[in-house]
């Protein structure tokens, strides 16, 4: 069971880690409602470019989400839904993971089982992906 704690452990400090990113964000960009907005401001060109820094945070928008380096060199890797939730699969999970200053590299058996454990606060949105209730 000591790997499922692990495991749940860097659920929860990624979910916190994608929160500090989104108040720093916010704070950053007035003009920003929610995170996944940083979507249409790319696209729009007026306000934010593809890649850059915000505080501690450096960034890069892809296709349906965006990539927030901390100045740590942890990162969090997160995908936007349709009505602009933030979701996230296993794959970018475990990415934060390895990117801790101490890495923690585990199974997506037990980050899995350290998911499910945490369902609520967290949804499966669909099969594979996950979002955090606010």
């Amino acid at each position: 069971m000591e790997r499922v704690g692990a495991a749940r452990e860097l659920v929860l400090g990624y979910v916190h880690a994608l929160n500090a990113v989104d108040e720093a964000m916010r704070a950053a960009i007035p003009s920003l409602e929610r995170l996944a907005d940083v979507l249409s401001l790319v696209r729009s060109r007026r306000i934010v470019g593809r890649s850059g820094h915000v505080g501690t945070y450096s960034y890069t928008v892809h296709g349906a989400g965006s990539r927030f380096v901390c100045d740590n060199g942890a990162e969090v890797d997160v995908d936007f839904a349709a009505d602009g939730s933030e979701v996230f699969d296993l794959w970018r999970l475990r990415w934060y993971g390895l990117s801790l200053p101490e890495p923690l590299d585990v199974t997506d058996e037990d980050l899995c089982a350290a998911v499910r454990s945490l369902q609520p606060p967290l949804t499966e949105v669909r099969p594979g992906w996950f979002s955090a209730a606010n």
